[in-house]
Parts: C-alpha cells; sequence; structure tokens
C-alpha cells in the first residue's frame, strides 16, 4: 500500500525537476503548438506555447512505476504489458505532434494512420486477456455481477475500450490544464480501484501516472507554460483504458472518466446533428469551447470538469466499497 503512494511521490517529484530542464530544451528547438483554426480566436495568445510535454508526463511515470514495482518485487507480464502499452500510445502521439510541428499547422497523421496505430497497440492488452488471463473475458467483474462476452466479443469490446479512452482525452486537452487534471483525479481513482480488486501492480502503475499528470500541471496550469501534446493525451488515454481492461475495471471508467465520456459525445452529437439537420446543438464542441463561447473563464471550467470528475470518482470507488 505505501508503495502505491511513493510510486506517485516518485513520479511528481521527476517531474517537476526534470520539468525545467526540458521546458527550455522544448524553446530551444521551437517545438511549438500550432492553434486550430476554428478555435484560433479564442486561443491566439497560446499559439507558440511548447508542446509534446506527454514524453516527461510517460518517462516520469515509467521510470517511477519501474522503480516502485522492484521495490516491492511485484514485476510480472500484465505490468510490463501495461508500460509497453504506454509507451507506444506515446510513440502514436508523438508520432503526430512531430508532424504538426514539421507541417508547421494543428494537422499531423491521418485519422486511419492514427487510428491503425491505435488499433494495433490496443490488440496487446485485449488479446493478453483472452488467451493469457484466460478467466478475463467478461464485462463488470464483480461478484454476482459478471457479463460473459466470450474470446470473440471480448477483444472487441476490449479494443474500443482502449482506443476510445485514448481519444476521449485527445478530445478533452483543449484548455490549460484540464485534461491532465482530469487524468490526475482518475488515474488516482483507478489506482484506488485496483488495489480493491487486488491488482495492487496496477495500482502502483496507476499511481505513478497520476503523480506525473500531478507534476505536469504545475507548467500545464492557466496559463499553460507547456502542452502535452497528442503525445500526452494519447498515452494518457490509452493507459486508462489498457489500465481498466488489465485490472477488470471496465465499468468503472463510465464514473472516472465522467468529463471524457461528455467531451466525446458533445463531439459526435454535434456532428450527428450538423449532418443530419444542418444545425448545430453547441455553438462549438468539445463542450468546453461551447462553455467558453458562452463566456465562461477558461479557469471556471477546467475547475468545475474537475470538481465533477472528483465527485464521480469518489462515488465509484464508493460504491464498489460497500455495494457491489
Amino acid at each position: 500500500m505505501i508503495l502505491i503512494f511513493v510510486a506517485g511521490l516518485i513520479a511528481l517529484l521527476l517531474t517537476m525537476i526534470l520539468g525545467v530542464p526540458y521546458l527550455e530544451f522544448l524553446k530551444e528547438k521551437m517545438l511549438q503548438q500550432y492553434i486550430r483554426d476554428d478555435v484560433s480566436k479564442l486561443h491566439a495568445q497560446k499559439a507558440g506555447t511548447p508542446t509534446m510535454g506527454g514524453l516527461l508526463i510517460v518517462g516520469a511515470a515509467v521510470v517511477a512505476a519501474i522503480l516502485s514495482l522492484f521495490m516491492a518485487e511485484a514485476f510480472s507480464t500484465i505490468l510490463v504489458l501495461s508500460l509497453i502499452t504506454i509507451v507506444l500510445y506515446c510513440y502514436a502521439g508523438y508520432t503526430d505532434d512531430i508532424k504538426k510541428i514539421h507541417k508547421k499547422q494543428n494537422k499531423g497523421l491521418s485519422a486511419r494512420g492514427k487510428l491503425a496505430l491505435q488499433i494495433i497497440v490496443a490488440l496487446l492488452p485485449a488479446l493478453y486477456m483472452v488467451y493469457v488471463d484466460k478467466t478475463a473475458i467478461n464485462f463488470f467483474n464483480v461478484q454476482g455481477w459478471d457479463f460473459e462476452l466470450g474470446k470473440i466479443l471480448y477483444p472487441i469490446f476490449a479494443v474500443f475500450v482502449v482506443i476510445g479512452s485514448s481519444n476521449a482525452v485527445n478530445l478533452t486537452d483543449g484548455l490549460d490544464g484540464l485534461a491532465g487534471g482530469c487524468s490526475f483525479i482518475a488515474f488516482s481513482a483507478l489506482a484506488a480501484l485496483c488495489q480493491i480488486n487486488g491488482y495492487t501492480g496496477l495500482a502502483i502503475v496507476s499511481a505513478a501516472i497520476a503523480g506525473s499528470c500531478l507534476g505536469f500541471l504545475y507548467f500545464n496550469k492557466f496559463p499553460a507554460k507547456i502542452f502535452m501534446g497528442d503525445t500526452g493525451s494519447l498515452a494518457l488515454g490509452g493507459a486508462l483504458g489498457t489500465l481498466a481492461i488489465l485490472s477488470k475495471n471496465e465499468f468503472w471508467l463510465l464514473f472516472i472518466g465522467i468529463i471524457f465520456i461528455i467531451e466525446t459525445l458533445s463531439v459526435i452529437i454535434q456532428v450527428t446533428s450538423f449532418k443530419t439537420t444542418g444545425k448545430r446543438v453547441f455553438k462549438m464542441s468539445p463542450v468546453h469551447h461551447h462553455f467558453e463561447l458562452c463566456g465562461w473563464k477558461e479557469t471556471k471550467i477546467v475547475y468545475t470538469f474537475w470538481g465533477i470528475t472528483l465527485l464521480f470518482s469518489l462515488i465509484a470507488i464508493a460504491i464498489r466499497l460497500f455495494v457491489v
């Protein structure tokens, strides 16, 4: 139990200590963010802010997790797989960010190319759960509440969860500290849920990611000095989905990932409505931009979304502890 907190603390310290020289490196190399055309009026002042902070988040989290797992003598195939998946999703995001920087615009990998990379990586935990951990082909793994999916449907479901989570965090990453803060709360809650389910090693990994997200917030809070980029958002989302799958906490993503889900649904609703009726439901999507155009300050939106994430995360932990 202590090593779960140790993992988070090591990641926090590493992120804050290495953040300063890393930020200077990004400035020196001119690795900066290019703002989407449709939000350029809202965020024109943010153009030129260094990006790819996700390398800092993932690097600190992986190092902290490895050190803590060695101290706990808890290394196993499932833990190595979780770290490999996180790193590969980080690489996918890094590839996207680099293309944006080289093109000097907010368009990186093609949608098909990005999706293909995400599917390939998501298959790793999905196939592991089916063919190695053969008892795990179910949904909502709580005694008396199991829903068997089988060897065909479960991999499809698992890939959907990982990819959906990755893209959801990516969509949420649009305001200073929004994705980072929600991720910190979500991974902290997931660490608790992993421990409740008896997956101490995965709880350590989750806590390490939570700690690195908290440390990153020091640089990413309003006004942000650095953005995580797709390098961070795709990795964090992929990690959230992967760890939920490996620890059999898929159902609880509906709670701890509530903001990520709302942001994604707002995009789906907006696109569907416009294509079918020619009308927009929101002033802009994802929904955090809608609130901006409604006159909300950026910090008010971020703090409100943090509060919602915290509330639903506490509800999830309470239900898991005392109800099911």
